[in-house]
């Protein structure tokens, strides 16, 4: 049995996706490892990134999430959804619409995942290291939850 993603977890890697792009003019991840206590995902990217810059992304991370915007979904057709977005990952037999999560006007995204309901509940995002191997840039955070859950 598949374990059950962290719906804090997730939305954070949804900003964290969002902010790579809006910073580094970065794709999406390709790979990522989304769990309650720690994370990862794997970039193409081609350099690591600096101190600075890696605190920049936490800080952009952070700002999406105490800005406490709404987390919705909605449904549309598949072939609407090609013309936005990158639907690589999708399985073939995904159906004939498909569900979009959108994190206030800063991320859209399709997904099938758990999320919170404002970034507000997300808690505080941390990158715990970073390393950089044959054109993949990996990123590896927590989040530190906020009391009442």
């Amino acid at each position: 049995m598949k374990k059950q993603v962290d719906p804090f977890m997730h939305s954070a890697e949804h900003i964290l996706n969002q902010a790579m792009g809006r910073l580094f003019d970065c794709d999406r991840c390709f790979s990522a490892h989304i769990e309650r206590k720690k994370s990862k995902c794997d970039y193409r990217f081609d350099r690591p990134l600096t101190d600075e810059e890696l605190k920049l992304l936490e800080n952009e991370v952070n700002g999406v999430i105490e800005a406490d915007v709404p987390v919705s979904e909605r449904f549309i057709s598949i072939d609407d959804a090609r013309k936005d977005y990158n639907l690589m990952r999708l399985p073939d037999d995904a159906g004939t619409r498909i569900r979009i999560v959108s994190i206030g006007d800063y991320d859209h995204c399709p997904c099938i995942g758990p999320h919170v309901t404002s970034t507000g509940e997300i808690g505080t995002f941390r990158i715990t290291s970073s390393g950089y191997e044959n054109e993949v840039l990996r990123l590896r955070f927590k989040l530190k939850h906020r009391a009442a859950r």
